[in-house]
């Protein structure tokens, strides 16, 4: 396998974990609003979200992510990607203050996650398997 079979295939390995944390993430804004409203008082100090407007914020998501997944509009959603995952990495400073007190230590597995994204943002242009590239 040469060099540029070998990191194509990392990059859509890459963008396929990347698309399913977020897919998680983005699910539960729509299947358990309760938990995700609390998620957003927590680590970004928003409260009071209702759920409709939890269900919009999971629609554009879900927008985004399919753009990802798909690798079109690659600047914009691998970057929205980027963002939204840094967000909320960066949100979370104080589980990384105490890790070892209930499931912080979970959090950490966050900063390879937010290095992905970073990857494939930065390579965007090389990550064209299973893409709509043109």
């Amino acid at each position: 396998m040469n060099r540029q079979t070998a990191l194509r295939g990392s990059l859509l390995a890459m963008r396929l974990a990347v698309f399913l944390v977020m897919l998680m993430w983005t699910l539960d804004k729509f299947i358990n609003p309760g938990h995700a409203g609390k998620i957003f008082e927590k680590f970004y100090a928003i409260a009071g979200l209702d759920s409709t407007l939890l269900a919009g914020l999971a629609a554009l998501e879900l927008v985004v992510l399919l753009g990802f997944l798909l690798g079109v509009y690659k600047r914009f959603c691998y970057g929205v990607v980027l963002a939204l995952h840094a967000g909320s990495t960066l949100s979370s400073y104080q589980q990384y203050l105490t890790p070892f007190e209930g499931p912080h230590l979970l959090f950490f597995a966050a900063w390879p996650m937010l290095a992905g994204c970073l990857m494939l943002y930065l390579l965007r242009d090389d990550d064209i398997y299973l893409t709509l590239h043109k």
